[in-house]
């Protein structure tokens, strides 16, 4: 008895690969339990269609060799239960996701799957201000700037401005707190983001508490100091703005100037030109990513949610 391998076939060899695409493309913006209910086919037939699909895609993709890269970790479960995402910047898609947690020894995963030629060719490398990513990174791509990501000094900005909305509400009694009370996520959404009721209620509660309105001002110019092209220019501008602490009493503003302090070669980086790249192409995949873990709730294959990352970019079979 001889078994012939037909090319045509799928995997599942009940199915063929043209049938196995037309699955993928579907999974690719609905969920599997939909797809199988619209099919009339097994949950379980319809994921390992999708996943063979989806490793079609990254074999079409091949083996990057990136030039700039974004790291950041995400949450799988419940637990502190971390995994690295890796990005390339320059073609705009995940690369990799792997390690046990968000360590050193996790990080090194990356560079050790990347090998040492590619790891040297890597020139700017993308993160937040976690130590064990920045160490990892000076080992094996010395070469690489480090820049620490926008979005992560901003929320860290913001949640010193919730600081400040926190001790406001303590410090006040009686009618005075209704300004505040309800209104965390006015004060800490982006203005342009805001309904009409929204600016409403921004607008009175910073006309009713002044030190609120100075912290909201100086969380809002913050945003200034990556528009600059010049490393000098952009120290002058945060030393004004760290000097416009003075006398405010705005203690968890004045630790974040500290912090920035510290990580003040990360953040100026940014004034290169050759180290001008997209910095909200890593937000906007953890929103996607969230999106994926949000339409998979309940699923327990992590093989199947790292193909659904990593493809998540690329273009349709």
């Amino acid at each position: 008895m001889r078994r012939e391998r037909l090319d045509f076939l799928a995997d599942n060899p009940f199915y063929t690969k043209r049938f196995a695409w037309f699955v993928g493309r579907r999974c690719r913006a609905s969920t599997v339990k939909d797809v199988a209910e619209e099919l009339n086919l097994d949950w379980q037939t319809v994921k390992e269609l999708d996943k063979q699909y989806m490793t079609a895609q990254l074999e079409r993709a091949g083996i990057p060799a990136p030039k700039a890269i974004g790291i950041d970790e995400i949450s799988i479960r419940k637990g502190q239960t971390y995994r690295i995402v890796v990005s390339d910047l320059i073609r705009h898609r995940p690369i990799w996701f792997g390690g046990e947690d968000r360590s050193e020894d996790s990080m090194r995963q990356f560079y050790d799957w990347l090998g040492e030629k590619k790891s040297k060719g890597i020139r700017l490398a993308v993160m937040d201000m976690w130590k064990p990513f920045r160490n990892a990174t000076r080992e094996r791509a010395p070469q690489a700037a480090i820049l620490f990501d926008k979005f992560h000094i901003m929320k860290h900005l913001g949640d010193a401005l919730d600081k400040v909305r926190k001790m406001e509400y303590a410090r006040l009694q009686g009618k005075d707190r209704r300004y505040i009370k309800g209104q965390k996520y006015v004060l800490l959404s982006n203005h342009e983001n805001l309904t009409l009721d929204g600016r409403r209620s921004l607008k009175t509660l910073l006309a009713a508490n002044k030190r609120l309105n100075t912290a909201y001002l100086l969380k809002e110019s913050f945003g200034q100091l990556w528009d600059y092209k010049s490393e000098a220019w952009a120290r002058r501008f945060f030393e004004n703005w760290k000097a416009s602490l003075k006398w405010q009493r705005l203690k968890p503003y004045e630790k974040f100037a500290e912090m920035i302090e510290r990580h003040w070669d990360g953040i100026a980086a940014y004034c290169k030109p050759e180290n001008k790249v997209s910095l909200g192409f890593v937000e906007g995949l953890n929103n996607k990513i969230r999106v994926i873990q949000r339409r998979a709730y309940g699923l327990r294959d992590e093989e199947y949610l790292r193909l659904k990352i990593l493809t998540s970019m690329l273009q349709k079979l």
